[in-house]
């Protein structure tokens, strides 16, 4: 059955199995796991870093962002996790997905030569590129 909630359930190691509805959060592997929200049991693992996915936690309530596109999965399903409610967003041309995937190739692409370069200064921290108002306007398009 669809999903249109979920729960945060702070753990250190992710438990073998797993419970519909939850969202597994391991702060210390920086990591989030649940069974996709369609309801056809996969297990959608979420790595939490600048060049993946990032999880914001306000008053309990938990978002991942970007989306969930379940491209690989039979279910092709696709979906945001926002204050601990699941938005459901259309499926996605396999086109679409291309670009997006080669769109967050170079991202990365970007980021770790960005990392690269401050290695060597003595700040030895870089800091995540906030995305210009171009590519926040690729991403709403993309995840309608």
């Amino acid at each position: 059955m669809r999903a249109s909630e979920i729960r945060p359930e702070y753990v250190e190691l992710m438990p073998k199995a797993l419970e519909e509805g939850v969202l597994y959060i391991s702060k210390k592997y920086g990591t989030a796991v649940h069974k996709c929200c369609c309801g056809c049991g996969q297990k959608v693992v979420t790595p939490l870093m600048p060049t993946e996915w990032s999880l914001e936690i306000v008053a309990g309530r938990v978002s991942l962002r970007p989306s969930i596109g379940n491209w690989s999965f039979a279910c092709r399903s696709h979906y945001w996790i926002r204050n601990n409610r699941v938005v459901w967003a259309g499926d996605m041309s396999d086109a679409q997905i291309e670009r997006g995937r080669r769109r967050d190739r170079v991202a990365k692409q970007q980021y770790f030569a960005q990392a690269a370069e401050g290695a060597g200064s003595s700040a030895n921290a870089v800091e995540p590129r906030k995305p210009n108002l171009l590519e926040r306007l690729g991403r709403w398009f993309f995840s309608r």
